[in-house]
């Protein structure tokens, strides 16, 4: 697999000296996902994640003199008996890389399973409630849970005889997440006045990132969590599943990005090769082209909001840029940043910048995110779809 393959963004808001963002040509962070729509899953807790950029960068930002001081800081902490992860943190926080990250190996291995599309968990979706309480908004069909008669609206009580009232989201799901499938949770659970407890028993569950939905006016609705393996592919089915000549509705809202390849082939599908977004590594520009064979025969309409990130932002950016889609919805997150992975002499690794990409008319993202052609935040969904059927077939 080449480097590209494994690019990714992880679009979570820096944690210095714990999980923090990485952002590769590939975004992937179910927990940024999870920031922009108050939802959570235990599939989701490293993301969609959620991230590995096999490219180096001697001269892009602080990377190169970083990656060596890290490797420096862990060695020595070893020879020591100290935590050359936490050394290797060290090193990282003082460089000033924004989104500079240090992972475990098995936090890492998580990482790279959720940009595969699995996870190991129960198959529900956590949230806060109004009042507080942490209730379930989302039950995985087949899953754990599910099997066990779990609904969404059931308040969460407790995990393993842990309280969760109080307790943050990501926290809770992370107690629902586990190493191995076949290892047991037991949950605490309400539903009205009846309360119960449930032992389930994790599983590894394969993560729908696509989903399509066809809308009353004939138009199809594309919605994309997050760029996980085989979600491209995903994409370009639904396109060509379509009804000749409809309209395509392309919902990114809360996409924290994933692989970019992914999100090429998903640009592929709607455009006839060509360039979908430039990027700079060791100083050199480098292309990412689309496929030759898409469909330009339908009006898009692409869907956004300030949880649209990373590689969501480079699909969004190049369907703009080639006249391909009118963006509707809230200004985009803004990050185009690209990391690259090191491991380190403990077998952790450190994610640092190397360098950014632009839009096929050479906008910079990182920083600045994408300014929609409508703006919509209050029923941008009901807009698009206005939007969409006002659209005639492109020329």
């Amino acid at each position: 697999m080449s480097g590209l393959d494994r690019f990714v963004d992880r679009c979570t808001p820096p944690r210095r000296i714990r999980r923090g963002a990485t952002l590769t040509l590939v975004f992937a962070s179910v927990l940024a996902t999870g920031a922009a729509t108050g939802s959570w899953s235990d599939e989701a807790d490293d993301g969609r994640k959620p991230s590995p950029p096999s490219v180096r960068s001697e001269a892009a930002g602080p990377s190169a003199g970083t990656a060596g001081a890290a490797a420096d800081a862990a060695a020595e902490a070893m020879a020591d008996g100290k935590s050359a992860k936490a050394a290797a943190e060290e090193a990282v926080s003082r460089s000033g890389d924004r989104w500079g990250a240090v992972y475990s190996h098995g936090e890492y291995q998580k990482f790279e399973q959720a940009l595969d599309g699995a996870y190991t968990g129960v198959g529900l979706w956590a949230r806060r409630a109004a009042d507080g309480r942490i209730e379930v908004s989302r039950v995985q069909k087949g899953g754990p849970a599910a099997r066990a008669g779990v609904r969404a609206g059931d308040r969460l009580r407790s995990v393993d005889g842990s309280e969760v009232a109080g307790r943050p989201v990501t926290e809770v799901v992370s107690l629902l997440r586990g190493d191995r499938a076949g290892t047991p949770v037991r949950l605490g659970l309400q539903r009205g006045t009846r309360a119960w407890t449930e032992t389930l028993r994790r599983a590894r569950l394969s993560t729908d990132s696509v989903t399509v939905t066809e809308l009353s006016g004939g138009a199809t609705l594309i919605k994309v969590d997050a760029f996980t393996k085989g979600s491209g592919e995903a994409v370009r089915d639904a396109v060509r599943e379509a009804p000749h000549g409809a309209g395509v509705l392309l919902d990114l809202r809360g996409n924290s990005g994933g692989l970019v390849t992914e999100a090429v082939t998903a640009a592929s599908a709607l455009v006839d090769g060509g360039l979908v977004a430039t990027y700079d590594v060791r100083g050199e520009q480098k292309a990412l082209h689309a496929r030759r064979g898409g469909d330009t025969g339908r009006p898009v309409v692409a869907l956004v909001d300030g949880g649209t990130m990373s590689a969501a932002e480079l699909l969004t950016g190049a369907l703009q840029d080639r006249g391909r889609a009118v963006v509707v919805g809230t200004k985009t997150f803004g990050k185009g940043s690209v990391q690259m992975p090191s491991r380190l002499p403990d077998g952790s690794v450190a994610e640092l910048t190397v360098g950014h990409y632009r839009t096929p008319s050479g906008r910079s993202v990182d920083g600045r995110g994408i300014t929609p052609d409508l703006e919509a935040e209050d029923g941008a969904e009901a807009r698009a779809e206005t939007v969409l059927t006002g659209l005639g077939p492109p020329s």
